[in-house]
């Protein structure tokens, strides 16, 4: 079982998520927060497969306290996916840098909500479809200097980062590329390896801000 907990300040919002959890077969609710400050202590008293925190929360954002549970100074981190109504472009970037392995609108159905759970479990992460290019896309336009890999990417570790970065699944990835789930996983460790980076979220942002994969205009 996938233990989750869950944190937001609204009791009827945040019901209703573990509500929705709970009618998954393979996970397990085992703590409830209202607010950022006690989402924090939660988790790390509890130490859950997943997070799953709102953005807005009183005390402590959602963005805050993923940064103190899953930013890159964290030596046991947890994996974090954020939650919201808002679809604003610097909620999921600011997510998306503090360490979140994920980003869902709470309008998500259980089935999104469960693959996203899912892969947070399994150290991957899940973009919300509809947010996916517009937001990732925003990293095309020439705002700075991005790094460079220590090695050159080989043409089969760009093909696999152009599909990654458009959110699909390592799954997805391999039917695409007619690659094994192992191989597809090998050759993403090797893309963050060479490029430095902690997650394939990372790597997605540096395909678009290496202009690797170009945004929707």
């Amino acid at each position: 079982m996938i233990r989750v907990i869950v944190a937001d300040d609204q009791e009827p919002v945040r019901t209703g998520l573990c509500l929705l959890l709970a009618s998954l077969p393979d996970v397990e609710v085992v703590g409830e927060a209202a607010d950022g400050i006690a989402a924090v202590r939660l988790a790390r008293r509890l130490r859950p497969d997943v997070a799953l925190l709102d953005i807005r929360m009183p005390g402590l954002n959602g963005i805050d306290a993923t940064q103190m549970l899953a930013g890159p100074a964290v030596a046991e981190p947890v994996a974090v996916i954020v939650i919201t109504t808002f679809d604003l472009d610097e909620y999921v970037h600011g997510a998306l840098r503090a360490g979140a392995k994920g980003f869902l609108l709470k309008e998500a159905g259980p089935q999104l909500i469960g693959e996203a759970v899912r892969a947070a479990a399994n150290g991957d992460a899940l973009i919300s479809p509809q947010v996916t290019a517009r937001l990732l896309g925003e990293f095309s336009k020439p705002v700075r200097k991005v790094r460079q890999p220590v090695s050159p990417l080989t043409g089969r570790e760009e093909d696999v980062l152009a599909l990654l970065a458009t959110g699909l699944t390592n799954i997805e990835i391999g039917e695409r590329l007619y690659l094994s789930l192992g191989t597809v996983k090998t050759h993403i460790a090797g893309i963050l390896t060479k490029l430095g980076l902690r997650n394939r979220v990372e790597a997605a942002m540096w395909a678009y801000e290496s202009g690797r994969v170009r945004g929707e205009d």
